[in-house]
Formats: structure tokens, C-alpha cells, sequence
């Protein structure tokens, strides 16, 4: 028997609804271990502790670690002279910062993830083989500013889009490499990769994709269940790069109408009228709580039963910076 809900004084039969709930979707092992860093040093050296930008791109989690002690800043120019902890954040930083820490003898602890680490690496690498350096990325992203502080300024030339890679001049079409920003469309960036390497043939790619496996296993699932939804909601933040792909992922996908929503009461509920099958995901920086909570939202509204689609299982764990490995895993 379909559920009742009461309205204007009177019972009225709640609609039935099919939720898609894509698996997997929220934290990947890069963020989670972010988030660790800071509550394990807010654990082993007490309140304060520093995070140079936000910690993960997540305003519920950025505001729940404020309320644990910890101290958000953009610069470090906005620390003062201190024997507590600085964090950096998972979208990692130029080398200019922690040079600039070193200097003013301060401690610090990294979340860089290490799948962006590992793209520094490889474009420290190319650089030093003589090789011109291309990344694909959104200008002023946080990773990006970071993986073009790795090299000397002017190294690193920014490619957003196709017109960028048809436009791009190369100093020696034949000493090419390039990289990518971990959080990108995996269907934009091939487009835009195949473009490079019509045009320069001896194009050095990575030797393994660039793009994160949280990144491209997110996109997998919601192309899963797009097809089949009238309208598929994004739980995460506006400067979520992850989060607002899996936007376009989902419409490009076939979903009529699909939408970012950082928290429930953000949601237009006019918009969901007669709708019968709803898909739902997760950004890489949102929690599950936030699901949980529109989950919970929609069954109050709704006759909802909840279906998992899962295209991929994940199990990668990254480790903790050494300072922090004696502590106990919240």
C-alpha cells in the first residue's frame, strides 16, 4: 500500500519513487586521507591546527573540522609564528609554499593526494628530459595552480579545451609532453588529447592516466544510471571540479534535467513533481551523511525504495605522512 503523507490538514497518498543510488560515489582515498591528516593532528597536538585552502572542496567538511580547531587559511602570510601544525591541502601546493615554510621554521604536514603528486612527478620529469610541458586543466583550480608551481613560470602551458589544443603554437612539435588535472571530464579529456596528438605526433602521454581511478569510477556509475532517470541529483560543492563533471557527465549521459545540491535544503521540491525515478550521487569530497540526508528527505515525500548500482568496488588506502602513523584511525 502506498505511503500517506498529510497536506493542507487532509492525507494524501505519497507518490512512488525509485531512488538510483550510484556506487561508487563520496570520499576516494585521496580526500579521506586529507581529512584524517587533520583530525590526527588536531588529536596529537591539540587545537589549533592550520589548513592552507580548504582542506577538500567541501563546505560541510571544511566547517566541521572548524569546529574540531582548525583554523582555515588561503596564504601563509596569514599564520603567525607558531609551533602548531599547517596542513596542505589535498589539491596539493606550489613549491613555493613549503620552501616559504621552511623558511619561517614552520611545521607542516602534506595532504597532497598522492595520484596529484604523482602528475608533479611526472612533470618534473618531462621537464628535465627538455620537454614542453602541457597541462589539461581549468584555470585557477586549486591542483592546477599547484602542478604549474612545480616548475619554473612559463614552463607549464594551460590547455582547456579543444580550441586551446587546435590553437597551441609548440616551440618543437616534437618535444611535447602532457599532463592532466586528476579531476577532469574522462570523455572531454580524451577529445582533447586525440586533438594534441593528431596535431603533434610525438606527444608524450602518461604512462598511466592522469585522471584519477575516484574520478573516472564516479563518471562510470553515473553514466550508468543516467539513461534511465528523470532527474539525477550531484551531492557536492559549486568549487567541486569532480562534482560539477558528474553534472555534465549525467546530461550528457541522457538524463533530462540533472543538478549540483550541496545540502537538502537547497532542493526545489516543485522541481521533482511526478517524477517516478530520481538518480543520486556523490562528489569525491562529499560525505555520506549529506546523501543520507536527502535520501531521508525524499522518503518523507515519496513511497522511495532505494536501488544501489555499482560499477566498480574500491579499496585503495593511501598512507599517512610519518609524523602521524603511530596514531590510532579515528
Amino acid at each position: 500500500m502506498t505511503g500517506m503523507i498529510k497536506a493542507n490538514g487532509r492525507q494524501i497518498a505519497r507518490p512512488p519513487l525509485t531512488i538510483y543510488l550510484a556506487a561508487p560515489r563520496g570520499f576516494c582515498a585521496g580526500v579521506d586521507r586529507a581529512i584524517q591528516i587533520v583530525e590526527l593532528a588536531l588529536a596529537k597536538y591539540g587545537a589549533p591546527v592550520y589548513v592552507r585552502h580548504a582542506i577538500v572542496h567541501n563546505r560541510y567538511v571544511v566547517e566541521t573540522l572548524k569546529a574540531k580547531g582548525a583554523i582555515f587559511v588561503e596564504e601563509l602570510d596569514e599564520i603567525p609564528d607558531t609551533g602548531a601544525p599547517i596542513v596542505f591541502s589535498a589539491h596539493g601546493v606550489p613549491k613555493a609554499v613549503p620552501a616559504k615554510a621552511r623558511r619561517r621554521n614552520l611545521f607542516y604536514l602534506d595532504a597532497t593526494c598522492p595520484l596529484v603528486s604523482k602528475v608533479h612527478g611526472e612533470a618534473e620529469r618531462q621537464f628535465g628530459e627538455g620537454l614542453e610541458i602541457l597541462l589539461i586543466g581549468h584555470a585557477g583550480h586549486a591542483e592546477v595552480v599547484g602542478t604549474m608551481g612545480q616548475l619554473p613560470e612559463g614552463a607549464v602551458h594551460l590547455i582547456e579545451s579543444v580550441g586551446d589544443a587546435r590553437a597551441f603554437t609548440a616551440k618543437d612539435p616534437d618535444k611535447l609532453a602532457v599532463i592532466t588535472q586528476t579531476t577532469l571530464s574522462v570523455d572531454d579529456t580524451k577529445e582533447i588529447v586525440s586533438v594534441l596528438k593528431a596535431r603533434f605526433p610525438q606527444l608524450v602521454t602518461p604512462r598511466k592516466d592522469d585522471i584519477c581511478y575516484a574520478t573516472t569510477n564516479r563518471q562510470d556509475a553515473v553514466k550508468r544510471i543516467a539513461p534511465a532517470c528523470d532527474r539525477l541529483i550531484v551531492v557536492g560543492s559549486p568549487n567541486s571540479s569532480n562534482s560539477l563533471r558528474l553534472v555534465e557527465v549525467a546530461e550528457r549521459a541522457g538524463c533530462p534535467d540533472a543538478m549540483l545540491i550541496e545540502r537538502v535544503a537547497e532542493i526545489d521540491w516543485s522541481a521533482f513533481g511526478g517524477i517516478q525515478r530520481l538518480g543520486l550521487t556523490a562528489g569525491a569530497s562529499a560525505p555520506d551523511v549529506l546523501v543520507d540526508e536527502i535520501i531521508d528527505a525524499f522518503k518523507a515525500r515519496f513511497e522511495a525504495k532505494v536501488e544501489t548500482v555499482t560499477t566498480a568496488e574500491e579499496s585503495i588506502a593511501f598512507k599517512l605522512p610519518r609524523e602521524l602513523k603511530e596514531m590510532p584511525a579515528l
